[in-house]
């Protein structure tokens, strides 16, 4: 039975639910996106995403009319196949339509489009056989770009939290949680890594700690160290 965070960003709080496979993510319409069409390849049992994600979703399902397949959603960041800048990690991403044709994948890009509530629509030019759209949030740490991590630091709830969280504990700078919530645990844990890599140690995760840390964990696979 997965656990599954929600982020609400209105609210600035974590909500957790444990569900079946077959059951519809929370805040999803009906049964529009079930738990097991968010997990795709993902093998964890614990998952996340954001109300504004969801939100987004049925705005572009409603827009469509009809079922989308999403044949890649949810990764958590030591299961890899992405880029370490990924909003897969953070659960707020889709890659959506394969197999179903360039006609249905054309309206689907456009209805996620017109919605206005994505963060970003990847252009149709770049991912010819699917359609991604993701609902990132925050401003990123590292400049020049629209896809990174924000910066961090003692206090902050979020998805890039959990992120954050998994990626010390795979690496084995253990937070103690998975929670999203960045308390004391977390904070020694990141100075821990820092150390170790020879960054300044402020207990910040900014530019230089995400680049580092991501670097080291994307794809290293589960470590005897992760936390669910």
């Amino acid at each position: 039975m997965p656990k599954v965070f929600v982020y609400d960003s209105f609210e600035n709080r974590m909500m957790t639910y444990n569900l079946n496979e077959s059951d519809s993510m929370p805040f999803s319409t009906g049964t529009t996106l079930r738990v097991r069409e968010f997990r795709g390849s993902s093998s964890s049992p614990t998952l996340w995403t954001t109300t504004a994600a969801m939100e987004a979703w049925n705005l572009t399902r409603r827009s469509y009319g009809k079922g989308i397949h999403v044949g890649y959603a949810f990764k958590r960041i030591w299961e890899g196949g992405h880029g370490t800048a990924s909003q897969h990690y953070v659960g707020v991403a889709f890659d959506v339509g394969q197999g179903q044709g360039s006609t249905a994948r054309n309206a689907i890009w456009k209805a996620a489009k017109n919605t206005g509530a994505w963060g970003y629509v990847e252009p149709q030019s770049m991912t010819p056989t699917w359609v991604h759209f993701d609902r990132r949030y925050g401003r990123p740490a590292c400049s020049g770009t629209t896809s990174g991590y924000p910066t961090l630091r003692r206090g902050a709830v979020s998805t890039y939290v959990l992120v954050l969280q998994d990626a010390l504990n795979a690496l084995g700078y253990s937070t103690r949680t998975l929670d999203g919530k960045f308390g004391p645990n977390t904070e020694s844990a990141l100075r821990g890594f820092q150390r170790s890599v020879g960054l300044s140690v402020d207990g910040i995760c900014g530019c230089n700690t995400w680049k580092k840390l991501t670097a080291a964990v994307v794809g290293i696979g589960r470590t005897r160290t992760v936390i669910d």
